[in-house]
């Protein structure tokens, strides 16, 4: 009792003397800006969506609680020339003092904000709060009745724009009973600037639409105009039609080099080519196809201009390889009058050829090694923008631990792998039309590894044909047309079947550790809502992504084997040429959701579901098709591999904590911290199970009536340091709920834990959803 009393006593000091400190740089006569508040009246108006529009805001909190960098740099002392004190105020923030003049801004911006939502007798009234050096603000928003719009009327002169714009009225976004909000009007001229764009209204841009608001006398009624004015290239030139424009004469200039040509004339060229009525002019040598540049245009001569069509163009060159930028130019002809556009495709090309060399440490299970590899690769084999790779790869490690019985104690590992890429869709019977408008690449690979361990040799060759491709730049598909993968064991030591093969029956190893033919096809689903390349820094913006996978092996071997009356092995199984093969449906689910509290804070969730079924030629899954838990990526509390499955405690053996069902859920809370350093705290749920019962896996059953009591939780802090272009990860997790022990004390260690038994350290690179 007296133990626990100091320690209140002593963390009560401590904040004591944190608050003091707080105020120790800010001048007499000043205040710091110790908290900002928006308060408003109406649900309609969030606070949050305000915030944005306050010009002053306090110091940052760490996981919006402590302001640790304001302790931070007020541990520094008065003298700012010693180094230490520059230290602590490098990595520190400044306080933040109270500026009247920030202050008022703020409460003009937050008032023109709630007035442009269509409130438009809204009133903010701020308020303040002293005590001693601190200072709150608060802004209270009385937002009284909205403006209504009770009617919208259109001032179109143009009678070929308004036909194309009553086609699209369906999409507009001005609705009668709307309110009148500014930001919605906005969004409705940017649509119609879409809409004429794509229509060949080359040169027009949303400030020629504009708005004429009538309000009615005595009442919160609005009577809308929408305008389109008439074109004028200058201020003083006379009004006349928008006018639609027409492609005319496309060229390719495939030497442009972005950096020194900042006009057409200075474009370095010294030869040309036509191909099918388009010219394309060179330096030296044409380093790509002609059929090849016409293939990835999406407009062509005597087409409406339209802006979708230029800009999945620009995507489409974008895809190759070969590539480094494009520019594409519209130039007005000279030839009077004239409604027609010159465009030129100008590329710059990449580096085709590289070599690349890597080494590093390798760690399994606490073995040091390490392995180096060396890589070619070719963006351009066939002067198509087909990306050739191939890599060479050697691996050594010392194996500790091992029993007697074994001939040495050292892993080698050698492997090759060769890619080719291609940038359109290749399958027979396609039509050009097909391939181009689903934009998807070809991949064709082939990969060999060669294990030599103490306990078996092993080789693995596989080779692999898939297909993939953007849809609207937030999803992405791939098909795995065929995968073929050949496991080959010509040498198992007689110790290792003894302590384990043939120990028990065990049914995963003796599986594994016999040859297997692995012919499986598959379909890949990602959506992300932000579109484009992930992002790293998810406290930037609210978003989700959906991943979903499904992939089946053997069916097609299986039907065959049935027609041809095929004998089975001594296992019960088929056999291609005397190698069983695998049989099985798989199936994953992922969803992630980003939520962002402010600039410094969000919240991530995660769920992820996976189930294997091994059925037919195979009573379980290959390994490298099962699923485990724990690690960098999963229940954080458990070191990699190292829970379940179920109930199960394990033994020391990796193939037995593996299962064919998986489930897996985090919430996880990120906040910057300083410089380019982020903390997170976790928790983790999730564990894996098998779908038969096996021997050599006790508890490891999934049942509909036990499997939520097996579910392992565990919790945790991280630290991120954020690179830009990649991100290191160190999370530190402990079990908070052990599935593996049926005691209170032991199922519980969230109650009675022990830093021994119940923690886990994790480095990964990205973040672990």
């Amino acid at each position: 009792m007296r133990r626990n009393f100091l320690c209140l006593l002593a963390s009560a000091a401590v904040l004591s003397l944190a608050s003091c400190t707080t105020t120790k740089f800010v001048p007499d006569g000043s205040y710091l800006l110790d908290e900002v508040k928006i308060r408003t009246d109406q649900k309609n108006i969030r606070p949050s969506s305000l915030r944005m529009y306050v010009r002053q805001n306090p110091n940052a909190k760490w996981f919006s609680l402590i302001k640790t960098q304001l302790y931070v740099y007020n541990l520094s002392g008065r003298d700012s020339t010693k180094w230490g004190n520059k230290f602590l105020r490098r990595i520190g923030d400044a306080p933040v003092i109270y500026s009247e003049d920030e202050a008022q801004r703020s409460e003009e911006e937050i008032t023109k904000a709630v007035h442009n939502m269509g409130y438009m007798a809204a009133t903010v009234k701020r308020s303040t709060k002293v005590k001693k050096k601190k200072i709150k603000v608060y802004y209270d928003v009385t937002a009284g009745k909205p403006y209504v719009v009770q009617s919208i009327k259109y001032d179109i002169y143009d009678p070929k724009i308004a036909a194309l714009l009553k086609q699209d009225s369906a999409r507009s976004l001005l609705k009668e009973g709307m309110y009148f909000d500014v930001n919605v009007l906005d969004a409705d001229r940017q649509r119609i600037t879409n809409k004429l764009l794509r229509n060949g209204y080359y040169k027009f841009n949303k400030d020629y639409i504009g708005y004429t608001a009538d309000t009615v006398r005595n009442t919160y009624n609005v009577d809308l105009t929408q305008h389109l004015q008439m074109y004028k290239a200058h201020a003083n030139d006379s009004a006349r039609a928008h006018r639609q424009y027409w492609i005319n004469k496309i060229n390719f200039i495939t030497d442009y080099d972005v950096l020194q040509s900042s006009a057409m004339s200075s474009v370095d060229i010294n030869d040309s080519v036509h191909y099918k009525g388009y010219p394309i002019y060179y330096k030296d040598k044409l380093y790509l196809r002609p059929k090849v540049l016409t293939d990835n245009l999406r407009f062509a001569s005597g087409d409406l201009y339209n802006e979708r069509d230029v800009q999945q163009t620009y995507s489409s060159f974008g895809r190759l390889s070969a590539l480094k930028y494009t520019n594409i130019r519209f130039i007005e002809t000279q030839i009077g009058d004239s409604t027609m556009l010159d465009c030129y495709v100008m590329l710059t090309k990449s580096k085709h050829k590289s070599v690349a060399f890597e080494v590093e440490g390798t760690n399994s299970a606490g073995d040091l090694g390490a392995a180096a590899s060396v890589s070619f690769q070719n963006r351009n084999l066939f002067r198509g923008s087909e990306t050739f790779m191939i890599k060479f790869r050697g691996a050594y490690e010392v194996i500790s631990g091992l029993q007697a019985g074994y001939s040495n104690n050292n892993y080698t590992e050698y492997g090759v792998e060769t890619s080719i890429n291609f940038p359109n869709f290749l399958f027979p019977f396609i039509s050009s039309d097909f391939k181009r408008k689903i934009r998807a690449t070809t991949e064709f690979g082939l990969q060999y590894n060669y294990q030599l361990r103490p306990e078996f040799l092993r080789t693995m060759a596989s080779a692999n044909w898939s297909y993939k491709w953007t849809q609207r730049q937030k999803i992405q598909h791939r098909i795995d047309l065929i995968n073929i993968a050949f496991l080959y064991l010509p040498r198992i030591s007689d110790r290792f079947k003894e302590d384990y093969i043939n120990k028990g029956q065990n049914h995963i190893f003796q599986y594994n550790y016999q040859n297997r033919l692995i012919v499986n096809m598959g379909y890949s689903y990602n959506y992300n809502s932000v579109g484009g390349s992930i992002i790293n820094n998810t406290i930037a913006s609210n978003s989700y992504s959906i991943r979903f996978n499904f992939e089946s092996a053997g069916n097609i071997m299986y039907a065959l084997s049935k027609a041809t009356n095929i004998r089975k092995n001594s296992n019960g199984e088929y056999a291609i040429l005397g190698i069983p093969y695998a049989q099985y449906l798989k199936g994953e689910f992922d969803f992630a959701k980003n939520i962002r509290i402010d600039h410094r804070n969000s919240f991530a969730f995660h769920a992820g579901v996976g189930i294997a079924v091994p059925y037919g030629n195979a009573k379980t899954i290959p390994f490298e098709k099962q699923y485990f838990s724990g690690g960098a990526n999963s229940v954080r509390g458990w070191a990699v591999r190292d829970l379940g499955p179920g109930s199960f405690a394990g033994n020391g053996n990796l193939l037995d904590q593996s299962g064919d069902i998986k489930l897996d859920a985090s919430i996880e809370y990120r906040s910057k911290l300083f410089w380019k350093f982020q903390g997170a705290a976790f928790i983790d749920a999730g564990n894996i199970w098998t779908i038969r019962s096996y021997a050599n896996q006790p508890g490891g059953v999934f049942k509909f009536d036990k499997f939520y009591k097996q579910i392992a939780v565990a919790y945790g802090l991280g630290l991120r340091l954020d690179l830009d272009f990649f991100i290191l990860r160190f999370d530190g997790g402990m079990k908070a709920v052990n599935p593996a022990y049926e005691t209170k004390k032991e199922h519980f260690p969230i109650i009675h834990p022990k830093f021994s038994r119940d923690f886990a350290f994790h480095f990964a690179v990205g973040y672990p959803f």
